[in-house]
C-alpha cells in the first residue's frame, strides 16, 4: 500500500493495466452484482434532486423501480445503493444504446441539463473505496466481467490509476493526483 496524501493506495493501482472495453462487456457492471452502486450520504439528496431532470433518460423499468423503491435503498449490509430493476438487477439509472449499457446520469450530465456526472463509486470503477473515519483506503476490484478491460489495458499499456484520472482527481484533487504521480515515478526507478 502506498500512503498518499493521507489515503492508502494498493499498489495493484499502479501496477496493473485497464481500460474499459464497453464494445466486449457491453457495461455488465452495470447489471450484474449483488446490489446496487455504493452510495455516500452525500450523494442521496443529490439523487433526489436531479431525478426529475434524469427521468427522461431512463427506461419505463427503472421509472418504476425509482417510483416503488425511490432515487436509493439500503442494500442487505445496511449500506446505500443505487436501485435497482427487480432485486439484484440491473441499476435503475441503466439505459441502453446499440446493445451497451449507458447511466441516464451520465447522460442527462453531457446534455448540460444536470452538473454531477454520475456516482462517485461508479465513476471510480474498478476502484472501490473502504472509508474510515480517517482516511480512505483505495483498492482494485478484480471481477471477471472486465477480462476485456484487462487485455485492452495491457494492449495500451495505461495503468488503472492513468485510466481513472478524471474520477480520482474529482474525489481527492489535483494535488492529490500530481502526488500520486509523483510517488509512481519515484517506485519506478527502482523496479
Amino acid at each position: 500500500m502506498l500512503e498518499i496524501g493521507g489515503h492508502l493506495v494498493s499498489e495493484e493501482l499502479i501496477k496493473e493495466n485497464f481500460i474499459c472495453n464497453l464494445e466486449k462487456c457491453k457495461g455488465a457492471c452495470c447489471i450484474e452484482g449483488d446490489s446496487g452502486a455504493p452510495l455516500n450520504e452525500d450523494e442521496l439528496a443529490i439523487l433526489e434532486d436531479i431525478y426529475p431532470k434524469v427521468k427522461p433518460y431512463m427506461t419505463p423499468k427503472g421509472i418504476e423501480a425509482i417510483e416503488q423503491q425511490g432515487t436509493y435503498v439500503k442494500d442487505f449490509d445496511g449500506d446505500y445503493t443505487t436501485t435497482c430493476v427487480d432485486v439484484n438487477k440491473e441499476c435503475a439509472y441503466v439505459t441502453w444504446e446499440n446493445g451497451i449499457t449507458k447511466c441516464a446520469i451520465e447522460k442527462a450530465y453531457e446534455e448540460g441539463v444536470i452538473d454531477w456526472k454520475k456516482p462517485i463509486s461508479c465513476h471510480l470503477y474498478p476502484i472501490r473505496l473502504t472509508q474510515y473515519p480517517e482516511f480512505d483506503m483505495l483498492h482494485y476490484d478484480r471481477w471477471s466481467i472486465c477480462a476485456p478491460a484487462c487485455s485492452f489495458g495491457n494492449q495500451h499499456q495505461v495503468r488503472v490509476y492513468q485510466f481513472l484520472k478524471e474520477p480520482l482527481i474529482r474525489k481527492y484533487g489535483q494535488d492529490w493526483y500530481d502526488e500520486l504521480e509523483e510517488n509512481v515515478r519515484a517506485r519506478l526507478k527502482f523496479i
